[in-house]
């Protein structure tokens, strides 16, 4: 079967599952809503940085998209789905990476347009703090935001397919970004640098410290991205449905 048919029938599974769209939008509001409440924020702080305060609702916000690109996943795990769509698809590869695209295309399309609003909502309660920013800064902060919650969602859809379970993936990452990438941190040195959530989260920030800059970061998550996919067709390959 050629591509071009597979992914038609994977757009049509994701547009049926109303669930979608609830975590789709969710990126958007939650990201939003945190955004324009740390734009009312205390500007004071000598670290205080407005591009990273403009976007700092992806924190949050990057949730939803994990959950997207685990959902669009483990849906073919409920009901033996699974078996059906191989059977349809022999070729795992052909099905897997329209599974991707279908992860990959809405993602980052909601990404680039949280990111504009977030920055629009954070703007409005920076005021003059935000004067110094850039259009340029701006720009590479909202196109990075969208890249990095496209490489969260795939991040998530690769782990998925590895576990063969959504609520291992999001049982897995969620608590990894909420408690070992923030909390451990700085008592775990410059190492967590390269972690997926801190290294892309770089391009969020208007100055930054450090080993990696904005795209390289990118960059890194995208290394670790690209494991988990890898991981994820090998696992998809090597078991039955």
């Amino acid at each position: 079967m050629h591509f071009t048919p597979v992914l038609r029938s994977e757009a049509l599974k994701v547009r049926t599952l109303r669930s979608l769209y609830g975590t789709l939008l969710a990126v958007f509001a939650v990201t939003t809503a945190f955004s324009a409440l740390a734009g009312a924020s205390d500007t004071s702080d000598p670290d205080f940085d407005p591009l990273f305060t403009a976007l700092s609702g992806v924190w949050p916000g990057q949730i939803a998209a994990i959950a997207f690109g685990a959902m669009v996943v483990s849906s073919e795990y409920h009901g033996n789905g699974i078996r059906l769509s191989l059977a349809a698809v022999p070729q795992r590869g052909r099905w897997f990476a329209a599974k991707l695209v279908v992860v990959a295309v809405p993602a980052l399309a909601v990404g680039l347009l949280t990111a504009c609003a977030a920055v629009v909502a954070a703007r409005a309660g920076l005021g003059e703090a935000a004067g110094g920013l850039t259009a340029g800064e701006q720009a590479r902060g909202v196109v990075g935001c969208g890249i990095y919650l496209m490489l969260m969602a795939l991040l998530a859809a690769g782990l998925t397919a590895l576990f063969r379970s959504g609520t291992a993936t999001l049982s897995t990452l969620i608590p990894f970004i909420l408690i070992v990438s923030f909390v451990i941190g700085d008592a775990a040195g410059g190492i967590t640098d390269f972690l997926p959530d801190k290294a892309g989260q770089v391009v969020l920030y208007e100055t930054y410290d450090g080993p990696l800059g904005p795209w390289t970061g990118l960059a890194v998550t995208a290394l670790w991205t690209t494991a988990a996919l890898l991981a994820g067709v090998w696992r998809l390959r090597s078991r039955d449905a």
